[in-house]
C-alpha cells in the first residue's frame, strides 16, 4: 500500500493551512505534533521560534490554527540564503530538505518571471520572511514524516478583489501566485479575499500530481488547516485526507513497492492537417523540439472531406505553450489548435555513461516494477559511433549494453 493525501481547497490554500491540516493528521497518527516542527525550523538559525498549533473554530467547524513566533527581523533574502539555511539544518531530513527545496524553487521561477530578473536575483518579500520559511520547511518536513507518497487535489479557488503587497496594490491573484497556479485548474470564487497564496500555490506546483475529484482510496485520517481571515459565506480551512492505495493498476502492492514513479502535468497541442507536405510537417516537427516541446509525433487520420492528414501533437511544459502555438501557426496551415492538460506518471531515471571498445557512450537507467533496471543507449551516439566506426549500429547497441551488465556485475 502507498501513502496518499488528498487536498480539498474549497477555501484556498496557505502554507500556514496546509501545515495546521498536516499537523492535525500527525495528531491523530501519533507520528507528528508541532514541537517535531519548531525543532527543525530552529536548526536552520533563524533564532528563538515558537510554533504553537491549537484549535480554533471556523464558521462552526474545527480546525488547527498554526502561529508563528519569532523576533523582528528586516530581512529580504535570495534564494540561495534560504537554500543555505536549510542545507545547514541538523534536524531536517534529507528527504525534506529536498522537498524544500523543490518548493522554494518553484517560488523563485515564479518571482522571477514576474519581475523578469533571474532565480538567482531574484529576492523574496513575503515569501522570504520567518513564518513563510517556517510554513514551507514545516510542511516539507511533516509530509516527509508522515510518509506521503503522492498528493493531488481539488481545483483551486484564489478568491476575488484586490491585496497590497510589497510592490503596492495588486489584483486577486497576485502575480506570484498566478503564475504558479498556470496548468492548475482554478476554481471560480466570488469570494473578496484572498484564498490561495503564493506559498499555497507553491506548495501545489511542487508536490500534486493530479487535479480533480478524489482518488480511490481507505482513509486513514482528515485533517483540517484554518487560515487568518473569517470568511462570511464558508468557512476558511483545507482539508486533508489521508489514505492508502494499492499501486500502480495491474500491479501487486508488493512491486508497486519495488520501483518509484515520477509524476507531473503537460500541455498537449494538437491540430488536424491536411494540406502540408512532409518536409513542411518535419521542418515545424524540428523547430518545435528547438524551443522546448517534450516530444512531437504525427498519427495519420482522415479528415472531414475524406482527405488524408495527420494529426501533429506536441508535449510541453505549460510555460512553453505560447511560443509553440505561434511556431505552429506559423510554419503549418492549421488554423486551430486544440489544448489540454495530461498527467503524467514516469519511471524514474538516471543517466550512465558505459565505456566501450567503440568509446564511450551516453544511456539511460530506469528501475522497473519488480525493482531490476533496464540500459538504453542514446540513439543519437549509437548512430555517430557507428558512422566513426564503420559498424552497424545495432553492434554499438549491443556493445553498450555488454558494457553496462559487466559493470553491473
Amino acid at each position: 500500500m502507498s501513502k496518499i493525501a488528498y487536498f480539498d481547497c474549497l477555501s484556498g490554500i496557505s502554507g500556514d493551512m496546509t501545515l495546521g491540516a498536516l499537523i492535525d493528521i500527525g495528531a491523530q497518527t501519533g507520528e507528528l505534533d508541532a514541537n517535531t516542527i519548531e525543532t527543525a525550523v530552529r536548526s536552520m538559525g533563524l533564532g528563538e521560534i515558537t510554533i504553537q498549533a491549537q484549535t480554533v473554530k471556523k464558521h462552526g467547524f474545527r480546525a488547527i490554527k498554526v502561529d508563528i513566533a519569532h523576533p523582528p527581523e528586516h530581512a529580504h533574502r535570495h534564494l540561495h540564503h534560504i537554500t543555505e539555511m536549510i542545507d545547514r539544518a541538523d534536524a531536517i531530513s534529507p528527504a525534506a530538505k529536498q522537498l524544500a527545496h523543490k518548493i522554494f524553487l518553484e517560488l523563485a521561477q515564479a518571482e522571477a518571471k514576474v519581475h523578469g530578473s533571474t532565480i538567482e536575483k531574484v529576492h523574496f518579500h513575503e515569501v522570504g520572511a520567518i513564518d513563510s520559511i517556517a510554513d514551507i520547511v514545516g510542511t516539507a518536513v511533516a509530509m516527509t514524516t508522515l510518509g506521503i507518497e503522492s498528493i493531488e487535489a481539488s481545483a483551486v479557488p484564489t478568491g476575488s478583489g484586490t491585496i497590497t503587497i510589497a510592490h503596492g496594490r495588486v489584483a486577486i491573484p497576485a502575480p506570484a501566485t498566478a503564475e504558479l497556479l498556470k496548468g492548475i485548474p482554478i476554481a471560480s470564487s466570488d469570494v473578496q479575499a484572498e484564498l490561495t497564496t503564493p506559498t499555497g500555490a507553491a506548495i501545489l506546483k511542487a508536490t500534486a500530481s493530479r487535479f480533480g475529484s478524489i482518488p480511490s482510496m481507505s482513509t486513514i485520517a482528515v485533517g483540517y488547516g484554518a487560515g487568518s481571515k473569517d470568511l462570511e459565506t464558508q468557512a476558511n480551512i483545507l482539508k486533508v485526507m489521508l489514505g492508502e492505495r494499492n499501486g500502480v493498476a495491474g500491479s501487486s502492492p508488493e512491486a508497486a513497492r519495488d520501483y518509484p514513479l515520477e509524476t507531473d502535468q503537460v500541455v498537449v497541442l494538437e491540430t488536424n492537417i491536411d494540406d502540408a507536405s512532409p518536409q513542411t510537417l518535419a521542418f515545424c516537427a524540428e523547430r518545435l523540439l528547438d524551443v522546448g516541446a517534450l516530444d512531437v509525433f504525427q498519427t495519420p487520420c482522415v479528415m472531414k472531406k475524406g482527405r488524408l492528414g495527420v494529426v501533429l501533437t506536441t508535449l510541453c511544459e505549460a510555460e512553453h505553450v505560447a511560443q509553440l502555438e505561434s511556431i505552429l501557426f506559423t510554419h503549418t496551415s492549421s488554423i486551430g489548435i486544440r489544448r489540454h492538460t495530461s498527467n503524467r506518471r514516469k519511471l524514474v531515471r538516471r543517466s550512465e555513461t558505459v565505456s566501450t571498445d567503440f568509446g564511450p557512450l551516453r544511456g539511460k537507467v530506469v528501475v522497473i516494477p519488480g525493482g531490476s533496471e533496464r540500459f538504453a543507449i542514446e540513439d543519437d551516439d549509437a548512430v555517430a559511433m557507428a558512422k566513426q566506426h564503420s559498424v552497424d549500429v545495432d553492434q554499438v547497441r549491443a556493445a553498450a549494453q555488454s558494457a553496462w551488465q559487466n559493470r553491473k556485475s
